[in-house]
């Protein structure tokens, strides 16, 4: 159970098999497109086996799921969206920046989207946190329209987490007609600019094939962790975050990368006598079926180790991680020390817990404010900065044949 692991065997496992669900796929997508609601309903029916005359939460449904969270849970929540929304507000770049060049001015420009669609899983489990993680940073960003799809019957919890986010319009669907729904626009679900949200591979396949009708996030697929840790490190903490990945389902996956081979021994037997107490035996065994660890010679090795794996979550568990932390490239979240736990990102910290997996973390970043805004390059030249970059200009642009470009800057010099 507790097996040596190769950054081969964990690229293998993070490969998503698109191709055996896009036939299927495409059809939701057509249909959400020549029927609009109606093939939304229709689908919902199907898949989800909830019959429905509007696809709209009402605002009666809000207040009735209110009533049904205990106080504590309420506060919970409460605590969770206002840690979120500090830390992205901080993130929050200023809407303006210029900088002198000589007498003119050069800058950016952060604009807020117009419109964003959040997609929140149901199924089985209710996620209010990743309700907060997705609509929270997109008000701190400004975002004027934000609606979400989650699917029926939508659980109280998300649907609190929701509307205590900001969220405008909370729409009952659930997968490919979801992300059909809010790329195309229906009768109902307005049409918005970029969606955002993990789900499975019906959903991921959705959004590769609407790419062109809606900008996406990133592949965000079961979860990962890979923990770097030395003989400093408590098993004990090693083991518990390992089996707290595990335990979101079956596909996840975990790795200790270490340089001490009694450390793999101690995780290892700690993680076998936890799991026979788990309520998750099975979702853990199953996990745990491509997880496992990978001996290093010494911690440099271990660093580029962990950046070929690319992690959804890094846990940095040495005498002294703050030292480690400038040589790692590829980590979507990086929690850092023996205090540290992956829980606290998942809901409380304020840091976002919707991240890259699969190796994406190498080339993309976690959910942030940014993810909500475009920038904008700005420039205002003066007659004398103009006069300075004609030359150049004048050469370039008629060396590629532009001449109206050139001519553009011209009529300007003969003032």
């Amino acid at each position: 159970m507790w097996q040596a692991l190769s950054v081969e065997s964990w690229k293998a496992r993070g490969r998503s098999d698109l191709s055996k669900v896009v036939p299927t796929v495409s059809d939701i997508i057509d249909q959400v497109r020549k029927e609009g609601d109606r093939a939304v309903l229709r689908l919902t029916a199907k898949f989800d086996k909830v019959e429905l005359s509007d696809l709209k939460v009402s605002r009666e449904e809000i207040e009735e799921a209110y009533s049904k969270i205990d106080a504590e849970l309420l506060d919970a929540l409460k605590f969770a969206r206002s840690r979120i929304e500090s830390y992205h507000r901080r993130q929050r770049p200023d809407d303006v920046t210029l900088f002198r060049d000589g007498k003119s001015s050069l800058g950016w420009k952060y604009s807020p989207l117009a419109s964003v669609g959040i997609y929140i899983p149901g199924g089985k489990a209710s996620y209010p946190s990743t309700a907060l993680m997705c609509a929270v940073p997109a008000k701190v960003a400004g975002v004027r329209s934000v609606i979400a799809c989650t699917p029926p019957p939508v659980h109280p919890l998300t649907l609190v987490a929701l509307d205590m986010s900001g969220v405008d319009t909370v729409f009952k669907c659930g997968g490919a007609q979801a992300i059909a729904a809010m790329g195309l626009g229906t009768q109902t679900v307005p049409k918005v600019l970029k969606i955002v949200g993990p789900g499975n591979l019906y959903v991921t396949a959705a959004k590769v094939l609407l790419r062109q009708e809606a900008e996406m996030d990133f592949p965000a697929g079961p979860s990962e962790i890979a923990v770097l840790a030395d003989g400093t490190a408590r098993p004990e903490n090693v083991a518990a975050d390992i089996l707290a990945q595990a335990e979101h389902g079956p596909d996840s996956a975990c790795a200790l990368v270490t340089d001490d081979a009694e450390l793999i021994e101690k995780v290892g037997r700690i993680i076998e006598k936890s799991i026979q107490k788990s309520e998750r035996q099975e979702l853990i065994l199953s996990s745990l079926k491509s997880s496992g660890h990978i001996l290093v010679q010494d911690m440099e090795e271990g660093v580029a180790v962990c950046n070929q794996l690319a992690p959804e979550h890094l846990s940095i568990q040495t005498k002294d991680p703050l030292s480690i932390l400038p040589s790692i490239e590829t980590a979507g979240a990086i929690f850092l020390g023996d205090h540290s736990p992956v829980a606290c990102g998942d809901y409380t910290t304020g840091t976002d817990h919707v991240l890259p997996t699969a190796g994406n973390a190498a080339v993309h970043s976690g959910l942030d404010v940014l993810h909500f805004m475009k920038r904008s390059s700005v420039q205002m030249l003066d007659p004398e900065t103009l006069e300075m970059l004609a030359p150049a200009t004048l050469k370039l642009a008629e060396t590629e044949g532009l001449r109206a470009h050139a001519e553009s800057v011209r009529v300007r010099l003969k003032k």
